[in-house]
């Protein structure tokens, strides 16, 4: 192994569109913030980072830049990126470590080999060694405690903010999978579209996340439907402020398009499962993680278009972190999950 190897912290980054976790063997999951960074304009300095950041979005001065370096799980913007990685890297290990650190990542199923190879070299350039790829997909399933160590079938749905990932796993390995860029920031813009079309409504990413989170549902519900919330923004028409009561039954109305896309990828892959595979997903039930596990109704909605019981992970927006840490505190054990290492 080497003084690298002895020496050097292990650290994992759930690197993802919408939030980075961070985890530190030894110390478990020690941040949790949005994947966006503030940068002065003129000489590009780090002003923000995370939460901080993410308040200044639509209130910032000219001067300076609100930046999501990531978009629908892939890297847009490869400086901003670095920037970031290397601020997460930073305040994961509280201290400049004597060895630089062993580094584990997790990527989404279908990015590609250019993808991998951007998010390892920011990483290296970020000043961590010896980096590992894991399947993002695998990761969740080991966060949500799925057994996927045994010859059984497990399915695991997580939909994070740029990427929904469905993938079967069985003997550490991904028998099938599909990833598909429709997840929590694409609804994000859906909502935002549809009220700058149907009612003349500018509103800001975070207005449009708040909508989601306290009306978004993927079934008609008395009581949901009826929820309202006012929302504030400006008009698309005369430029001055507006308000809208919105109600469930409209958000809902909103996002069926993307729920008819998530259910249609989980049918897609069920359909391309051997009866064994299958028969195992019937009894153990599907698995739901990620940010969009918590919109209301989507289990229900899964469950009734496939038959199938669907749970919703404990921890659903830390699955993947958790699932890194598993990993890291016992590296033996899950050896064979790893894709490849930066040489």
């Amino acid at each position: 192994m080497g003084l690298l190897g002895v020496f050097s912290p292990d650290i994992g980054i759930d690197l993802g569109t919408a939030n980075t976790l961070v985890y530190v063997r030894g110390k478990g999951i020690v941040i949790r913030q949005p994947t966006v960074i503030a940068r002065d304009s003129e000489n590009q300095s780090i002003l923000a980072c995370g939460h901080q950041a993410q308040l200044l979005e639509g209130r910032q001065p000219a001067n300076v830049i609100v930046s999501y370096p990531l978009r629908e799980g892939v890297i847009t913007d490869i400086d901003v990126a670095f920037q970031l990685l290397q601020q997460v890297l930073d305040q994961g290990l509280g201290r400049k470590p004597l060895f630089p650190p062993r580094l584990t990542l997790a990527i989404p199923n279908g990015a590609t080999n250019i993808e991998r190879r951007a998010l390892q070299d920011i990483a290296e350039q970020a000043g961590a060694k010896d980096i590992s790829i894991i399947d993002e997909a695998i990761a969740a399933a080991i966060g949500a405690d799925l057994p996927i160590d045994k010859p059984l079938g497990n399915m695991i749905v997580d939909i994070g903010g740029g990427t929904t990932e469905v993938a079967v796993i069985s003997l550490f390995g991904v028998v099938n999978s599909q990833s598909i860029r429709v997840a929590g920031t694409h609804m994000d813009d859906t909502i935002r579209q549809s009220l700058k079309r149907n009612y003349g409504l500018l509103i800001g990413l975070q207005t449009a996340q708040a909508i989601k989170h306290k009306l978004g549902s993927a079934l008609i519900h008395p009581q949901w439907d009826i929820e309202e919330m006012e929302v504030g923004g400006r008009s698309s028409q005369s430029g001055l402020p507006k308000q809208l009561n919105l109600e469930g039954s409209q958000v809902r109305d909103m996002l069926q398009k993307e729920f008819a896309l998530i259910v249609n990828t989980v049918q897609q892959t069920l359909e391309k499962l051997s009866p064994e595979l299958v028969s195992d997903i019937y009894t153990n039930g599907i698995m739901l993680c990620g940010g969009g596990a918590l919109l209301r109704g989507l289990d229900r909605l899964i469950s009734q278009e496939t038959g199938i019981f669907v749970h919703v992970a404990p921890k659903p927006l830390d699955c993947v972190a958790l699932g890194i840490g598993k990993i890291l505190e016992d590296r033996q054990r899950w050896d064979r999950v790893f894709i490849s290492s930066a040489d």
